[in-house]
This record gives structure tokens, C-alpha cells and sequence, in this order.
């Protein structure tokens, strides 16, 4: 029996995390439930899993859902940043789901981290913000970390395991990392200047929260996903080539020196790489549909257009010039996405609002916490100067 903290419950991750536990009682239990503000959904997943902690950052919507559990015994509610990286290291839970999106999932992560558990990453900003120092402490700490992001945790299943975390000795020549290419993969830049949110988070294949909607859309996704794969796997990005595959069947493939491509195929559901991270190393029923190949009949490949699609170009520079430069196309990127989803910024600008506050913060050691958020706020403010005085 495993015990589980779910950092983000009511996200698609933390809602698909206990679409899986919930098939499979006699294996796993609910330790803790974070979330931030969604009190009407946190509530109906406390009164079915029961947890013995439900935790919420925003400590307005904590007094509400400690009134709403009052009459249920034995569910404790707690309140604040605080709370969440303090149930993420508790003992009692062994295994901590990391589904908080964005830079606020950094710290508790880290403290799962810190705590020796097992962590199922779906928090890609966190490796992308404080990549050496986030690696050094799952060294220092022994703690298993298994990649939930579909593309990573596909990396993770065609590498051999006792060389998972290392591609450089595992007789790899390059990762291929797949990309569904977002809604508007055949969108000239010009057609791009006038989609709306509504259009942004409508993605073809997968069903997910709208800032992760939206990355996918500029794919900036993928250039996260870029930079985490780096630190996962110890290597490059000039040792990772994405391919847009718009039937998000492949989900990432690996090639050997010996002329060996192996793939990741399944059905596009995040209840199979959740599974897998779960269960690790068994494999257990998720409740995903079987593949039907003869039914698809065809994949089709196609190389990115960084002209169209800038950010996964800054993505990759962010990363080759180090430092605080990830963390601060990250904290660019989370602004600017706000912005166009609340009707303040054109689709087409993000990338802009990313390069110019690349441009005007400067790249220094990624030494310490403390440096980090630095940047990430300076970067914020920045970009959100850029967004009010209109980028023209």
C-alpha cells in the first residue's frame, strides 16, 4: 500500500491521479489534497478519498473548506504556502504527486524532494527554474523521481533503467521529443494575431488546464519540456530533436547509437503515464482505451517552424545561456499567458514579452533559492510593465 500526497487535486492531473487510485484501493491511499481556491471541488474530493490532511494555499478558501468538512471527523484542514510544504515532506506519505502548475510548485516539490519520497513530477517549472540545484537534492536526498509529462515519462520507459537518469552512458545518440503541434500547427504568424483564448486552450488531442493549453498552443510546452529533459536525462538541447506529431500517438522515442529508434506509443491519456509512476515498476489497469493502430492507419511527422513558433527557440537559449535564464523564461512566459487569457495581450505577442524581458534581465549563477526568486520576480514585474505600456 502506497501512501499519497497530491500537490494540485482538482488540476487534469490531480484529477486523473485519483481517477487511477480510485481503481485501485488495495494499492494505494490518499495521505493529504492540495489545491489553491477550488473549495466546491476539493470538498466532494475530500468527503470520496478521505484524506487525513486537505490542504489550501489560499487560507480565505481554507476557512471555507474547514466549514464545509465540519461535520466530517478525521479530515484536518490547513491553510497557506506554508501548509503545502509541510504535508508534501510529512512521514506518513511516501509518495508525493508534484501537479501544481507553474513556479508555484517549486518549493513544495522541493520539500517532497528533500523528504527522500517518491516524486511523480508533473511540475515541469520546477527542473526549469532550478535545474542543478533541484537535481543536487534528489542526489543528496535518495529520492525516486519518475517524469509524469508524457513525453519525459516515455523517454523514461525506452531507456534502460539503471541508466535512466544519464543518456550520455546509455549508448544514446538523440532524444526525439514529440509535439502535437497545438491548435494552430498550420496557422500563418499573421492568422495568429487574432485567435482568441477560447481557440488557444481548445487543443486536438489532449484534455488539459488552460495555461498548459496556451504553452502548447505557442509551444513554449515543449520548450519547457526541452529544458526539463535536459536535467532528467544529462544531456543537451542540441542532443534533443522535436518532431511535430499531430496524432500524439508517439509520445517520445529514443535513439541508439546502433541505429535503434524505441518509441512510447499509447492512446493520448494521462492516466498511462500517471499509472506508470504510480506503480513503478509493475504496470497496473488505468482505464485508458486500447490503441488501436489499424484504425489510425497513418503517423505523420513534421519539423517545427521557429518562426512561427519562437518560443521554442528562447526556450533553448534560455537554457544554453544558464544561470537564472530558464527561471526567467519561465516567470516571462507565466505573465504573458495571463495576459492573453485575460484579454490583454495578442497570442502572437508572447513571444515578444518573453525575448524583451530576456533581453533586460541579466543572467547570473542559479547559486542559491534565493537568486532564483529574485529573478523570477524582477522578471515578472518586467514583463508586466512590457504587457501595460503594449508591446508596438
Amino acid at each position: 500500500m502506497r501512501h499519497l500526497t497530491l500537490l494540485g487535486a482538482t488540476g487534469s492531473i490531480g484529477l486523473n491521479t485519483l481517477d487511477v487510485v480510485r481503481r485501485h484501493p488495495d494499492r494505494f491511499a490518499i495521505y493529504a489534497l492540495t489545491a489553491n481556491a477550488s473549495v466546491a471541488e476539493m470538498t466532494k474530493l475530500c468527503l470520496e478519498f478521505r484524506p487525513r490532511v486537505a490542504v489550501m494555499a489560499d487560507e480565505k478558501a481554507a476557512g471555507q473548506l474547514e466549514q464545509a468538512l465540519s461535520s466530517e471527523p478525521g479530515i484536518e484542514v490547513r491553510g497557506g504556502k506554508d501548509a503545502l510544504c509541510e504535508v508534501a515532506e510529512v512521514a506518513a506519505a511516501d509518495t508525493v504527486m508534484a501537479a501544481i502548475v507553474g513556479a508555484a510548485g517549486l518549493l513544495p516539490t522541493l520539500a517532497a524532494v528533500r523528504a527522500g519520497k517518491r516524486v511523480l513530477l508533473a511540475n515541469k517549472e520546477a527542473l526549469v527554474m532550478s535545474g542543478q540545484l533541484f537535481m543536487d537534492a534528489v542526489i543528496e536526498s535518495g529520492a525516486e523521481l519518475l517524469p509524469i509529462d508524457s513525453e519525459h515519462n516515455a523517454i523514461f520507459q525506452c531507456l534502460p533503467p539503471a541508466t535512466a537518469r544519464d543518456v550520455r552512458a546509455s549508448g544514446v545518440r538523440r532524444i526525439l521529443l514529440t509535439a502535437s503541434g497545438g491548435p494552430f500547427r498550420t496557422h500563418s504568424a499573421e492568422a495568429m494575431r487574432h485567435v482568441s483564448p477560447r481557440e488557444a486552450c481548445a487543443h486536438p488531442n489532449w484534455s488539459m488546464g488552460q495555461k498548459i493549453s496556451v504553452d502548447s498552443a505557442t509551444l513554449m510546452n515543449k520548450g519547457l519540456e526541452m529544458i526539463e529533459a535536459c536535467w532528467l536525462f544529462n544531456t543537451r538541447p542540441s542532443a534533443i530533436e522535436v518532431h511535430v506529431h499531430p496524432e500524439s500517438i508517439i509520445h517520445s522515442m529514443v535513439e541508439y547509437l546502433d541505429g535503434s529508434v524505441l518509441a512510447q506509443l499509447g492512446s493520448p491519456d494521462m492516466r498511462t503515464p500517471i499509472a506508470n509512476g504510480l506503480a513503478w515498476p509493475e504496470r497496473i489497469e488505468a482505464g485508458v482505451a486500447p490503441l488501436d493502430l489499424f484504425a489510425l492507419g497513418k503517423f505523420h511527422f513534421e519539423r517545427p517552424d521557429l518562426a512561427r513558433f519562437p518560443c521554442l527557440r528562447l526556450a533553448a537559449e534560455a537554457f544554453e545561456a544558464g544561470g537564472t535564464a530558464p527561471a526567467v523564461l519561465n516567470a516571462a512566459n507565466e505573465e504573458a499567458v495571463a495576459a492573453f487569457l485575460a484579454g490583454n495581450l495578442c497570442f502572437a505577442d508572447i513571444a515578444l514579452i518573453i525575448e524583451r524581458t530576456l533581453a533586460a534581465v541579466a543572467v547570473v549563477p542559479a547559486d542559491d533559492f534565493d537568486t532564483i526568486f529574485a529573478k523570477d520576480r524582477q522578471a515578472r514585474l518586467i514583463a508586466l510593465e512590457q504587457i501595460e505600456q503594449g508591446v508596438g
